[in-house]
């Protein structure tokens, strides 16, 4: 069953028990491109950003109580990973991301009517522009989004693996130290070495790495958010910025800071083109 949903284009159906709504209708319609979907740590830091960013608004005395509560509760469930299936939008879409972070949108707002026992697409008492993306723009929400995804992942995931696989390279070094082999060059035999001194070369070349990365993450931890749609930071109260990712931080333990120029935050990803090419 499909229920009936407008936005300013008109009416579109929407599946009965999908949270999104007619953007991301729209988006499914006008972007069936390929199978590539977004992933959950991604979905999740945009959960995380608009958690903030409810938290936010409410201290900035531009939200009241029982909005910035039900968006925090709906904003969980997207972190804990509860509402995954109700973001089926491909990677492949124009904009800045519009319609991804309309999809959020969408499916916070609705899981929140659903929390106050409203009617799902109603868009009240939790409205998707008004309260879940009041004070943002997809243009300073989608970098950062990108930013907290980069840097959870880092930390939890991929920096611990490299250590274990760095103190592994270590051990084998020295527990190779006696074993002789013959080097190899121009692909011929060269002169000898052991096998230890060959790993050390790996166990070298890996601890510069995780070097690299640490050095290059310290960029990621620069946010967008509090730029909104052209970096002068327009619609937001007055260090709503510094707010925003105070709260971040507090959910992630992670040391996020303002971007120093939001303009040039919003215009290049040179932070994340740079981490990048760190891991490569």
């Amino acid at each position: 069953m499909n229920r009936i949903e407008q936005d300013t284009m008109g009416t579109i159906e929407v599946p009965q028990e999908a949270y999104y709504g007619a953007q991301s209708a729209r988006s499914l319609i006008n972007f069936a491109i390929g199978d590539e979907r977004f992933s959950q740590p991604f979905i999740e830091a945009f959960g995380i950003l608009k958690k903030a960013c409810a938290k936010a608004n409410y201290d900035s005395n531009t939200m009241n109580k029982e909005t910035y509560e039900l968006i925090n509760q709906a904003a969980d469930d997207v972190i804990n990973g509860n509402l995954q299936i109700h973001f089926p939008l491909s990677v492949w879409q124009t904009g800045s991301g519009t319609q991804t972070n309309m999809n959020v949108n969408e499916v916070i707002s609705n899981r929140a009517i659903e929390l106050a026992n409203g009617e799902i697409g109603s868009k009240t008492p939790v409205h998707p522009n008004d309260d879940v993306n009041k004070s943002q723009s997809t243009n300073d929400v989608f970098p950062t989004a990108m930013h907290i995804a980069i840097a959870i992942k880092t930390r939890d995931k991929l920096l611990p693996s490299l250590k274990i696989l760095e103190k592994e390279l270590d051990r084998k070094s020295k527990e190779f130290k006696k074993i002789v082999k013959v080097g190899r060059t121009h692909l011929q035999d060269a002169t000898p070495l052991t096998l230890g001194q060959e790993f050390s070369g790996y166990h070298s070349q890996l601890k510069k790495c995780i070097s690299r990365i640490e050095s290059a993450l310290k960029e990621i931890y620069y946010l967008a958010q509090g730029g909104t749609a052209v970096g002068t930071g327009l619609n937001t109260k007055k260090n709503f910025d510094k707010k925003i990712i105070r709260e971040i931080s507090k959910i992630t333990k992670i040391p996020f800071k303002p971007a120093t120029n939001k303009f040039a935050a919003l215009a290049a990803h040179d932070e994340i083109v740079n981490f990048s090419g760190t891991l490569n």
